[in-house]
């Protein structure tokens, strides 16, 4: 039987500032659900956002009161050891919320497989792979910054592939920018970009016309999410892999752009799905429909980044691999042991649920009162 749920908000800096077309990063707020069950069991989920509501329309403090006031008295009491009927019972009378949502369902989903004594990943159809190959993104906006962080990450044998936020400059500045990257790093490297929506389809065309000569590897997002024929128009006219990202609202949009034949690669984002379930139905969709998969962030800490890597580690194919970097972004651990993360990859943690035990001295020092 469920017993709690709490909620807590911690806010942690980053260690740069991180720069989005829609927003620029000084800290990050975690969301972090903990559920506690009668049989002494607990399980954490996380639904951590970006940059507010500049990103989305959930953020931090309106994730945390729909928990207290309208998803919590639901679940209380409910059988903890059935997460499909939590699950049910919430879509059915909660609209939306979906990275509120997607926090219940893992901590769920964390204390059952803690119960079992399993792997998360053995509860989402079993792992194929203990570790994932991991980008970093670099979005200081500084040219010789980012080459330098780059240059850095590669001695480290941390990341050998990039992603370039774009987006907030003209398509000139930013295709400057990314090719003076590229270039520096060499054919060795995979440099991708994320426009986060900035683009008209105009703007669309002249910007990845000039990055596919450039050799960079992969468009995610480059126009309006709203805007799916346009998606799919510059898709078809590139040779460059197009991805999705916000346009990604869970399986029935992925459902519509596999369709229409709108993009080449889905980002998968488990809180921007609603969920582990969601997300690993949208996978199934791009992989039946011939799409090509990214393991995708919302630069979450610990918790989020554990349960996507083992719903990623699910995947037959993973082609572009991920972007679980969040807790690198972050200058605080919250962790007794950190996540690993060793020669370009992030190893999938393999104790029973996340694999993943929190310091509660240090989250309840930085948790926000």
């Amino acid at each position: 039987m469920i017993q709690a749920i709490e909620t807590f908000l911690v806010d942690v800096p980053t260690i740069r500032a991180h720069k989005l077309s829609v927003a620029t990063m000084q800290s990050q707020t975690l969301v972090l659900v903990r559920i506690r069950c009668a049989d002494d069991i607990e399980g954490w989920g996380e639904a951590t956002t970006i940059g507010g509501l500049s990103y989305g329309e959930e953020s931090p403090e309106s994730i945390k009161a729909n928990i207290e006031a309208h998803i919590a008295p639901q679940l209380l009491r409910m059988d903890a050891r059935n997460p499909a009927a939590c699950m049910a019972r919430l879509r059915k009378t909660v609209q939306g919320n979906r990275f509120a949502k997607c926090a219940i369902e893992t901590a769920l989903l964390d204390a059952q497989a803690r119960r079992l004594g399993i792997p998360l990943s053995e509860l989402l159809g079993g792992r194929l792979r203990d570790a994932l190959p991991v980008a970093w993104t670099l979005a200081s906006g500084d040219t010789a910054r980012d080459i330098a962080e780059a240059e850095a990450m590669l001695e480290r044998r941390r990341h050998r592939i990039f992603k370039l936020k774009i987006g907030a400059r003209s398509v000139e500045e930013d295709v400057a920018h990314v090719l003076a990257i590229k270039k520096a790093l060499g054919d060795e490297v995979s440099v991708r970009v994320d426009v986060n929506m900035a683009w008209s389809e105009l703007d669309a065309m002249r910007g990845i016309a000039a990055l596919q000569d450039g050799g960079i590897d992969l468009i995610e997002q480059p126009v309006r999410a709203e805007l799916p024929g346009a998606l799919a128009r510059l898709s078809a006219r590139f040779a460059v892999p197009v991805m999705a990202d916000e346009a990604l609202k869970g399986p029935h949009d992925g459902l519509a752009l596999a369709r229409n034949e709108a993009a080449d690669v889905f980002a998968i984002k488990i809180c921007q799905a609603g969920g582990l379930i969601p997300a690993r139905q949208l996978a199934d969709v791009a992989q039946l429909s011939g799409v090509a998969l990214y393991g995708g962030t919302m630069l979450e800490g610990a918790v989020g980044t554990a349960a996507s890597a083992h719903l990623f580690s699910t995947f037959a194919s993973l082609e572009f691999g991920t972007e679980l970097f969040g807790p690198l972004l972050l200058t605080e651990e919250l962790l007794r042991e950190p996540l690993v993360y060793r020669d370009f990859m992030l190893q999938v943690p393999d104790g029973p649920g996340l694999g993943i035990r929190f310091d509660m001295g240090r989250l309840e020092a930085l948790r926000r009162r």
